[in-house]
C-alpha cells in the first residue's frame, strides 16, 4: 500500500488579484508560502519516496516549502510540463471578475469550470485531463504499486483533472469540483494501483 497526496500551490501573487494564470510562471503570494507550510504539518505523518511537479514556479515553490518543513531535501523530484495548469489563451492575464461582469455568469462558468468548452486560443479541461492522465500513468502509478509514496505539487486544473480520473467524476459533474490553494487531497493506493481510501486535508 502506499499514499498519493495531491496538493495544490499556495496562493500566487495572481490568485490575490483574480487574475487568470495558466501558463504566466507567477510566484507565490506572501500568503501562498503560508498555505504551502500549513499543508506540510498536515502531512508530517507520512514518509515519501518521491516527488512531482509541473515546471512552474508557484507549484516548484510550494514543493520546496514543504520538503523544508517535513526535512525531505534529499526526496528524488521530477518537473514535468504534463503537470502544468491549463493554458487559458485569451483570457490569460484577464480580471477573472471582470469577465464574469462582461460575459455573464453562465459563458464564465462555461469557461471556467466546463470539462470541454473552448477558450480561444486555449486548453479545456478535457485537454489537461489528455496529457495528465497518460503522465499518471505511465510515471507515477508504477511507483505507487511498487509501494512508494508519492507527492504531487501542481495546479487547481491538473489536479482536477486527475481527481476526476482517481475518482471517476462524470464530465458534468467534474464542473463541481474545485480545489482550495494548498489543500491537500490524499489517497491509499494498493499494489494494483486501485484507490483504497481517500481523505481532504485543509
Amino acid at each position: 500500500m502506499a499514499y498519493l497526496a495531491l496538493i495544490r500551490h499556495g496562493e500566487s501573487e495572481w490568485n490575490a488579484k483574480g487574475f487568470w494564470t495558466g501558463l504566466v510562471d507567477i510566484e507565490l503570494s506572501k500568503k501562498g508560502r503560508e498555505e504551502a507550510k500549513k499543508a506540510a504539518t498536515l502531512i508530517k505523518d507520512i514518509n515519501f519516496d518521491t516527488a512531482y511537479t509541473s515546471v512552474l514556479r508557484r507549484a516548484i515553490e510550494t514543493l520546496d516549502e514543504i520538503k523544508k518543513i517535513l526535512k525531505i531535501k534529499d526526496v528524488p523530484v521530477y518537473k514535468d510540463k504534463a503537470l502544468n495548469e491549463r493554458d487559458y489563451g485569451d483570457l490569460t492575464g484577464k480580471d477573472k471578475w471582470k469577465i464574469k461582469e462582461e460575459y455573464g455568469q453562465e459563458q464564465f462558468l462555461k469557461w471556467r469550470r466546463g470539462w470541454d468548452y473552448p477558450i480561444p486560443n486555449g486548453e479545456t479541461l478535457k485537454d489537461v485531463y489528455n496529457r495528465v492522465i497518460p503522465y499518471y500513468q505511465n510515471e507515477i502509478l508504477p511507483k505507487l504499486k511498487a509501494g512508494k509514496n508519492v507527492l504531487v505539487s501542481a495546479h487547481g486544473n491538473s489536479l482536477r483533472a486527475l481527481i476526476k480520473y482517481l475518482d471517476n467524476i462524470s464530465d458534468k459533474d467534474v464542473s463541481n469540483l474545485e480545489i482550495q490553494t494548498g489543500q491537500i487531497y490524499l489517497y491509499q493506493v494498493n499494489d494494483q494501483g486501485k484507490i483504497i481510501s481517500k481523505e481532504i486535508r485543509g
